[in-house]
Order: C-alpha cells, then sequence, then structure tokens
C-alpha cells in the first residue's frame, strides 16, 4: 500500500507519494495474515517483513520503481491501486489550483467519485495515515509555499517508512500552480478525467487482447510435436518433398496461423542427392525431422501440432 500526501488549494497542487510496490505469493489466509500485522503498525522494517512473511510461509517481492505520481500541464494526478482475483481496483486524486477531484475505479469503471476546491489529501493503509495525520498537524500550515509544503512532504515520508515498511525510502514530488478559477478547475478536471479513464479503458482491452494472444501461443506450444509420426511423401521434386500429413497433424507460421490442415500436403526440404521415395514415412525423433527409414534430417518452414 503506498502513501501519498497532497494539498490542493488557491496556490496550486502539491502532491507526493512512496514508491514501493510489494508483491505477495502464497496462500491467500496468509496473505491477508501478513497485510493485517502490516497495516497494524505490529511490523516496524523489511527484515521484521521478510521474518513475519517466512513464518506464514509467503514470498514477497519489493521493489522501490513504483510510479504513483504523473504530472501534465495543469494537474497532477495520484493512485494507489489492489488486485483482487478478478479485477484491478484504483484509487486516484486529480488535482490542479483551485480544484480536486477523487475518482475510485474497478477495472475503467467508475464506482465513487469526490471533489472539493481546497483540501489536503492523504491515500495510505490505517498506520501510514494515523501516522501522517500527526506529523502534518505539527509540521505543515496552509500559509507555507507550494515547495516548502512539498519539502515537509517528503521528510513526512521520510519519517514514516522509518517506522513501517508499507512504504520505501524512494519518493516522488510534483508541484503545479497553474491559474484556475474554482470554476475552471472543476471544468477542466471534468474534461480530462474523462479523457483519462477512456485512455484507461483502451489499454486495458489492448492488454486484454495481449493477454489473449499470448494465453493462445502459450496452449498452441504445447501441440508442438517433439516425437511422433507426421506423414508420408506424396511427391518428390528435386530436394522438394511433398508430405501428405497425418490426420492428426497440422502445420502453422510463426504466427500460429494454420496454413496446412490434418490430411493435406506441406513442402519439406532434403539435402541434395538424398535416397528418398514416395511413401516413405516422416517422422520425428527427438526433436529432429527426418525419413524414419534412413534418418535423413529434413527441413521446412511450419511449426508441425497435434491436433
Amino acid at each position: 500500500m503506498s502513501l501519498i500526501i497532497a494539498y490542493v488549494g488557491k496556490k496550486g497542487c502539491v502532491i507526493a507519494s512512496d514508491k514501493r510496490k510489494i508483491a505477495y505469493f502464497g496462500d491467500k489466509e496468509n496473505i491477508d495474515k501478513l497485510e493485517k500485522e502490516l497495516y497494524n503498525g505490529n511490523i516496524k522494517g523489511d527484515d521484521d517483513l521478510y521474518d513475519t512473511a517466512s513464518k506464514l510461509d509467503v514470498s514477497l517481492k519489493i521493489s522501490e520503481d513504483g510510479i504513483k505520481l504523473r504530472s501534465f500541464d495543469k494537474i497532477n494526478v495520484g493512485e494507489v491501486s489492489s488486485k483482487s482475483t478478478t479485477e484491478t481496483n484504483r484509487k486516484r486524486i486529480y488535482g490542479t489550483t483551485n480544484g480536486y477531484q477523487i475518482v475510485e475505479l474497478s477495472g475503467s469503471k467508475i464506482v465513487h467519485t469526490e471533489k472539493g476546491n481546497n483540501a489536503l489529501i492523504i491515500f495510505g493503509n490505517k498506520r501510514t495515515k494515523t501516522l501522517a495525520n500527526d506529523l502534518i498537524s505539527k509540521k505543515w500550515k496552509s500559509n507555507f509555499s507550494l515547495k516548502y509544503m512539498g519539502d515537509i512532504f517528503l521528510r513526512i515520508l521520510e519519517e514514516i517508512s522509518a517506522k513501517t515498511p508499507s512504504i520505501g525510502k524512494a519518493y516522488d514530488l510534483n508541484i503545479i500552480n497553474h491559474k484556475f478559477t474554482k470554476e475552471e478547475a472543476n471544468e477542466y478536471l471534468d474534461y480530462f478525467i474523462e479523457k483519462d479513464i477512456q485512455v484507461l479503458g483502451k489499454f486495458r482491452n489492448q492488454l486484454k487482447s495481449e493477454l489473449l494472444e499470448q494465453s493462445e501461443a502459450i496452449q498452441m506450444a504445447t501441440k508442438i510435436i517433439n516425437q511422433g509420426f507426421v506423414g508420408k511423401i506424396a511427391n518428390i521434386e528435386n530436394n522438394m518433398l511433398e508430405v501428405q500429413l497425418n490426420k492428426n497433424v497440422q502445420g502453422f507460421d510463426h504466427n500460429w496461423k494454420l496454413l496446412v490442415k490434418p490430411g493435406e500436403k506441406a513442402f519439406m526440404f532434403a539435402p541434395e542427392n538424398i535416397d528418398v521415395k514416395i511413401g516413405d514415412k516422416i517422422v520425428i525423433q527427438n526433436e529432429t525431422l527426418c525419413v524414419e527409414q534412413n534418418n535423413v534430417q529434413l527441413s521446412c518452414n511450419i511449426i508441425l501440432c497435434h491436433l
């Protein structure tokens, strides 16, 4: 879980976040136990986190390169996300001078929005939000400059990272001070968010398509013939052989487009001056395409697969 701190007001928008990403691998019940211990503040540091995870038989992948903030000419955007088995849930803060909107999404569908003109906003787990609120009450004032606010937010992130491993020690900070009235800010936020969600929807559709293609490729790869009968030579022209494929063999190109159906003829090539004849069996032995009778190796430009 990230920690994002944002100020929005008449001066502009300041937003800061850590960059830590934690991925959990293991039994869901044990992962839930680990997260509960982490977010309740019972785990104090990285070593403690790894030790507790090991006891629960949960593997961790921790990185410090998460991109949780985006900055545009007139708007800052911060996002925290969580993944379920079926969907990714996102919570975003869109902030500019004199306006902000908080948008919660399931996939690319908006499920909740909140808007205003002036606020100090914190995204985080229970532990980090409590710590951040306490430090902000001691260190921050609304009459500070945007730059000084940014410095304070970074110091707060640093102090909290020393108390909980749920956030890391690398941070991002974005500041904008575009001139907007409250009405202009709200109007521009509505416009920008609509476009941003459309981009998210297109990205998700593209990603789904790519994942489907990868899944199909993986599925097809399991059907590649490594051993077995392929077909028989039906015609010979110099070193080019026409091979009638067996009833359970088919041929694909490298993009997994079906080129030769079972029972159809595929072209294969033998070395020059090799003794082969019509009716010879073509097989794959130890992942090598060859003539069964004399083990003469052949080549072809298709991928031979089982049905």
